[in-house]
């Protein structure tokens, strides 16, 4: 039977995990490498309700985008939501693994998710790391040349996107050139003017990102959640093609926690 350790192998084989950010945790955040999994759930964050459906699947594994631990616990208590979730995975001796900033990095990863959803070609790295010209953040492409409103309807309806918000201001009329990047990309926007992008499609951009390069580039914002649920689909493609016959399923309980009116 397979083992927490090989899982985490074959994700970090496809997404190394030198390739995440300075400020992040990903990797194994609860259970012992050694004990052996016999079915995983697959989800973007591990809530209460995703941890109480694992229990119901029969799931002793649980692989998440976003790390359950991503700043320190001072104490274990049950206070939290974190610690109560810490508590009962140990208890019911369930492990939870995480693949953050290195899968967005990853060639095949996060970006290029939401680049193949909108039939983008040419793809490259936005941002690459240093001498990495295959990994880092971000990616851009081409398209088939589109007007912006057709194509900003078309990208709410392929991401279930209910209150798209977009530049208001941005003067161009036609999008040919498309980045993207999963989660929180606003930093990119100006890597994406510098490669001529029209649009830049991202989430949590902040009014003051709108105001200073909304005349420079359409700034489309899907929202991070939307941007990053294809993460589950990912995860799924890794393990699966290395191990085809170890049960996955995709966590159902998970909703996003921002709601619109």
């Amino acid at each position: 039977m397979l083992k927490v350790k090989d899982i985490a192998t074959v994700i970090e084989s496809f997404a190394p995990k030198r390739l995440q950010e300075s400020y992040d945790n990903a990797g194994l955040q609860v259970g012992d490498p050694e004990m052996e999994v016999s079915a995983a759930l697959l989800c973007l964050d591990v809530t209460e309700d995703v941890l109480r459906e694992a229990l119901e699947r029969h799931c002793n594994l649980i692989v998440s985008h976003h790390p359950l631990l991503f700043k320190g616990l001072k104490e274990v208590t049950g206070r939290t939501a974190t610690e109560r979730i810490v508590i009962t995975a140990i208890k019911e001796n369930l492990a939870i693994y995480s693949a953050h900033t290195n899968l967005d990095s990853a060639w095949e990863g996060v970006s290029h998710e939401i680049a193949h959803a909108l039939n983008m070609r040419d793809l490259r790295v936005l941002k690459p790391r240093d001498g990495e010209e295959s990994v880092g953040l971000g990616v851009i492409g081409e398209l088939q040349p589109t007007p912006k409103i057709e194509f900003l309807r078309k990208l709410k309806e392929a991401f279930k996107v209910k209150s798209l918000r977009f530049s208001s201001q941005s003067p161009q009329l036609v999008v040919r050139k498309v980045a993207v990047c999963g989660g929180s990309g606003a930093s990119l926007i100006q890597a994406a003017i510098d490669a001529k992008a029209d649009i830049i499609i991202t989430g949590d951009v902040k009014y003051h990102d709108f105001t200073t390069y909304g005349l420079d580039i359409i700034i489309a914002d899907i929202g991070h959640y939307e941007s990053e649920i294809c993460t589950k689909k990912i995860f799924s493609k890794i393990i699966r093609e290395k191990y085809p016959d170890f049960v996955t399923y995709f966590a159902e309980s998970e909703t996003n926690p921002i709601n619109y009116m």
